[in-house]
């Protein structure tokens, strides 16, 4: 068991590892998209499904509560969140729109949807990327593998940060990381935080 805890770590420091070249620039891409979103009035609509829902929803709280340094809060919203939409029956196939009919309602142009989707095959997320190209809204998404069809809807103005791991769990403690890396930056570069 020893050597089995030991080789997950081995393997998560490995991911890490792998990404801090490949991801760098497209997590300064996301930093500076968000950045640019808040700084011109807009707002951030986050989303995922599964853990990645609670990953949107830590995001979301980092921007309005705060990372680690009190300041103002910042215009972030987690599609979804409320158990009201969980709870509400739907018919076959209605609840992958459920993301896309909030983002229809709530995005505005220039908004920024952060979507997180492990393998990006995920159609509510798909759905309310489509949904946000139509709303003029910037993509930024996270996710693994291949990127799945999420990869192939984004355009140049848009940012994948893609985790170069088959393995959905690596992925996810990726996303979790770069979740809290962007809250850190967001918050550098807006109050300029040197010790945050």
């Amino acid at each position: 068991m020893q050597e089995k805890i030991r080789s997950i770590f081995t393997e998560n420091i490995q991911t890490q590892i792998a990404c801090v070249e490949n991801l760098t620039p497209d997590i300064i891409k996301a930093v500076e998209r968000i950045v640019e979103t808040l700084i011109n009035g807009n707002r951030i609509l986050c989303c995922g499904t599964g853990i990645s829902s609670g990953l949107a929803q830590l995001f979301t709280m980092h921007m309005i509560h705060k990372f680690e340094t009190h300041r103002p809060s910042l215009p972030a919203f987690a599609l979804g969140s409320d158990h009201i939409w969980l709870s509400q029956p739907y018919e076959e196939g209605e609840l992958d729109s459920m993301y896309a009919k909030q983002v229809k309602v709530l995005g505005q142009p220039n908004d920024t949807l952060l979507v997180i989707s492990p393998n990006g095959f995920c159609k509510p997320t798909i759905q309310a990327i489509e949904t946000a190209v139509t709303r003029d809204m910037f993509i930024i998404a996270l996710t693994g593998a291949d990127g799945g069809d999420i990869a192939g809807l984004l355009s140049t103005t848009d940012v994948e940060i893609r985790i170069l791991s088959e393995r959905t769990a690596r992925i996810n403690e990726l996303h979790h990381f770069i979740i809290n890396l962007l809250a850190e930056m967001v918050d550098k570069t807006l109050f300029n935080f040197e010790n945050s």
